[in-house]
């Protein structure tokens, strides 16, 4: 009968203990008291095991938090009444009188009696146990016990002393190293203990993550507290080596929501600067082996991070492969919290790996990390905006324009995301329309809902129409376009007068009209409101230039170039008027200083290998360049330019890149056109000081880099024009306008080697073409007037030479419209 008793008493120990690491706590309550009435010799042990059952299970209902603390106080009563029978002898001498001490000082933290707390860990002697190992349910008691010690003496406000309070920092640090060390130890051995756990469905599957047993309140607050607390002392490099410590500790499931919060605080840390100078790179030696440290992730083969960038950038990629894959797909309502929940984790470590991308010019590595947040960001438009952002940053505009779209449906009032679209379509795509037309939806958005915005909305749509006027070849719809943004300028002006852009585009506008008086006022009230402007000094040069002061306008430019001496657009017009004023030879020097500036800026730029955002670059103006060879909009100005020409031209590069001999040069290909700009610059220079030698060596170099180019086309035909070689230079006139039929220029010298062919009636028909397009051109004008007298039309020669001066008077050195579009 005895032995009966006593192993049915054997029995119940083994389930309590079972039941106790699995945390059924009203399971191990009514088995402790089955233990109490079989067997009254284990009466302390059933006290504790009831009063720990009392206190775990309230506490898994209502966590230790000070927002429950009055309640706990109620809600405690007997828990505590258990757990401190047996503190006295008795317990002492069964065995469970430090753990019921241990046990207390977090029943007295969860009721916010810290100082109580703290006498209680005391008595336990907390601070001088001997590390050894430990059953799993025990080393989670010392874990806690060693964190709530820690949180209580940060609660605690009685140490006065200087010295006092350092004694208590330490302490408290050395709680928390050693409740972190302990928690994940204990994450561990769980895992490893525990038979039959599901795996995580991950982003393959609609449901939510499998669950685990987690950390608790209290030891993830104790892991999170120690970093802190390193920080609050100015000690951000031993932070940082905490934080390291912890994530390179085996992971597991239960603590992977810590980890992840442990990625987002280490990279702020770095990225936030606060480490310093004192910041080292993580070593690869492993931190002490000890009984009571987790074990830690060991290879041969590891990377190590060698710099901030590289183990920020590590951090983050890692951190959003886990948020990824607890990624709910489901949008079941059932799933919502944990939905919400997992997608606020992805929005921190996307927000961050933003910041640190750009910061080191790895823009590509978001915008991939990006695209994988598409499948479960629903609706979401805060990503749905980072993404269309990244697309931008790494040039992909269609796809950019595309994302926005989908933006300005999620967020009807907002008319921020309709001008970022208009923005695209100007600067980028050459969808003059398609902008005018987000402007206009940005205008009634901002009119329904005031974002202060109206202004630019006024300004982009005036943008729109002064494309659209560009591009258009019937004159009546061009004068209307034409005052259409000159209104829509006006009417931004009116909203906005200390808009420096409004002005600079009024004034534009008001320039290409041929209101020049008009123009340079607007010009000089956007340089008295932002001096610094490039675009506004570049369009005021030209404002000059067509009043014939060319002396002032060098004196401008050069004064400009001091300041901004990487400006390839200022640099350009300089040449020119070098030309007009000082002859070629120093022109000439201009030039090659041009291409020089180029090396320096872009040489790097056009290795593939350089990350595009660490590559030199100057100001915004330098992708810019628009020169009077692209000042016709043609495919390769960044500004509107015929769209059939643009793919023409296209075609031809593509058919260029299949040859045999022909292989496109690497990197970005707009950076390769500004040199074949500054070639082309130099080519006509040296025609201008009779070195054709000198001419054919410019086109040579231009031609291997973008052999199919109308511009080089053009080129070839001016020097066989100076050479008087008729035929050849009427070929390469043809080809030019065959590939760009709105390059006035290439039409001009058509027309040209026509009339010296003798070929009279197509020598008018190509300049008629001209005048078309770019009715204010006094060359084109006085060519056709030339034609006309050679066919005996002399009275329209009259004409076409008398409206070769009036638009010669207000005829700057450069075109108007070669001035490029701004919009900072």
């Amino acid at each position: 009968m005895t032995s009966r008793a006593k192993n049915t008493t054997t029995r119940i120990e083994v389930d309590i203990e079972r039941n106790r690491e699995e945390a059924n706590w009203v399971k191990v309550i009514e088995l402790a008291e089955q233990l109490k009435d079989k067997s009254p010799e284990y009466m302390c042990l059933s006290d504790f095991l009831i009063g720990e059952g009392k206190l775990e299970n309230y506490l898994e209902e209502w966590p230790p938090i000070e927002a429950n603390a009055d309640r706990a106080k109620i809600g405690l009563i007997d828990a505590k009444r258990y757990l401190t029978l047996v503190t006295n002898d008795a317990g002492i001498k069964a065995g469970v009188a430090m753990d019921a001490h241990l046990l207390l000082g977090k029943l007295h933290y969860a009721c916010s009696h810290y100082a109580k707390g703290i006498d209680h860990f005391k008595a336990a002697e907390l601070h001088n146990l001997s590390q050894k190992k430990l059953p799993l349910r025990s080393l989670r008691i010392v874990a806690e016990s060693y964190a709530v010690n820690g949180l209580c003496l940060q609660k605690d406000t009685t140490a006065t002393t200087k010295f006092k309070k350092a004694e208590k920092k330490e302490e408290m640090s050395k709680c928390f190293s050693l409740a972190a060390d302990l928690s994940l130890l204990y994450m561990q051995k769980l895992e490893k203990e525990t038979t039959g756990t599901t795996t995580n469905t991950g982003t393959h599957s609609p449901q939510p993550p499998a669950t685990h047993k987690s950390l608790g309140v209290i030891l993830e607050q104790a892991l999170q507290e120690g970093p802190m607390l390193l920080l609050q002392q100015n000690k951000p490099d031993e932070a940082l080596e905490q934080y390291r410590a912890a994530l390179c500790a085996v992971e597991t499931q239960g603590a992977n929501a810590i980890r992840l919060k442990f990625m987002c605080q280490m990279a702020q840390l770095i990225l936030q600067g606060l480490v310093g100078d004192k910041y080292k790179p993580p070593s690869n030696s492993l931190p002490k082996a000890s009984i009571w440290k987790p074990k830690y992730y060991a290879s041969l083969n590891q990377f190590v991070p060698k710099n901030e960038c590289e183990e920020t950038i590590l951090l983050l990629l890692i951190a959003e492969s886990m948020a990824v894959r607890n990624a709910v797909l489901s949008q079941s309502p059932e799933f919502k919290e944990i939905r919400l929940s997992a997608y606020h984790d992805a929005i921190m470590v996307y927000d961050l790996l933003a910041i640190a991308t750009v910061r080191w010019g790895q823009v590509a590595l978001l915008q991939e990390s990006l695209e994988r947040s598409m499948k479960f960001s629903f609706e979401e438009i805060h990503l749905w905006k980072q993404h269309g952002l990244s697309l931008l940053a790494t040039g992909r505009y269609v796809h950019a324009l595309a994302i926005l779209k989908e933006v300005i449906r999620l967020e009807p009032n907002n008319a921020s995301n309709c001008l970022l679209a208009a923005k695209i379509c100007y600067e980028h795509l050459n969808l003059a329309v398609e902008g005018t037309n987000f402007s206009i939806e940005a205008k009634k958005k901002d009119l329904q809902c005031n974002s202060g915005l109206l202004g630019r909305c006024y300004l982009y749509i005036g943008i729109g129409y002064y494309l659209q006027a560009e591009a258009c070849l019937l004159k009546k719809d061009k004068e209307d376009l034409m005052n259409r943004a000159l209104e829509s300028f006006k009417s931004a002006v009116e909203i906005e007068p200390n808009d420096h852009l409004c002005h600079y585009y009024l004034g534009l506008q008001l320039a290409v009209m041929g209101q020049i008086g008009d123009a340079q006022e607007h010009v000089r009230i956007s340089l008295d409101l932002r001096a610094e402007n490039s675009s506004t000094l570049h369009l005021l040069v030209l404002l000059l230039t067509a009043e014939r002061e060319h002396k002032n306008a060098l004196a401008i430019v050069e004064n400009a170039l001091e300041e901004y001496p990487d400006c390839l657009n200022l640099m350009y017009v300089k040449a020119h008027l070098e030309l007009h004023e000082e002859g070629g030879e120093k022109a000439l020097i201009t030039a090659k200083q041009m291409l020089e500036l180029w090396k320096n800026l872009y040489e790097g730029q056009t290795n593939s290998d350089v990350p595009e955002c660490d590559r030199k670059s100057d100001t915004r103006s330098v992708f810019q360049l628009y020169t009077s060879e692209m000042s016709d909009r043609d495919s390769s100005s960044l500004q509107l330019h015929n769209t059939a020409a643009s793919r023409i031209e296209q075609a031809l590069s593509e058919v260029a890149s299949s040859l045999s001999s022909f292989s496109p040069r690497p990197g970005p290909q707009r950076a390769w056109l500004l040199q074949v700009e500054v070639w082309l610059l130099l080519a006509e220079l040296y025609l201008a000081l009779n070195q054709p030698a000198d001419v054919q060596q410019c086109i040579q170099e231009a031609t291997q880099i973008y052999p199919l180019s109308h511009h080089i086309m053009h080129m070839k035909g001016l020097l066989h024009m100076h050479k008087q070689e008729w035929p050849e230079a009427k070929l390469c006139f043809q080809n030019a306008v065959a590939i760009n039929p709105q390059h006035v220029k290439s039409l001009q010298e058509l027309g040209l080697v026509y009339h010296y062919l003798g070929l009279q009636g197509l020598a008018e028909t190509t300049f008629r073409e001209a005048a078309k397009i770019d009715p204010k051109n006094h060359v084109t004008w006085y060519n056709l007037g030339k034609v006309l007298e050679a066919l005996g039309e002399y009275e329209k020669a009259s004409d076409a030479m008398a409206t070769a001066l009036m638009e010669e008077k207000n005829n700057p050195i450069l075109p108007f419209n070669s001035v490029p579009l701004c919009f900072e």
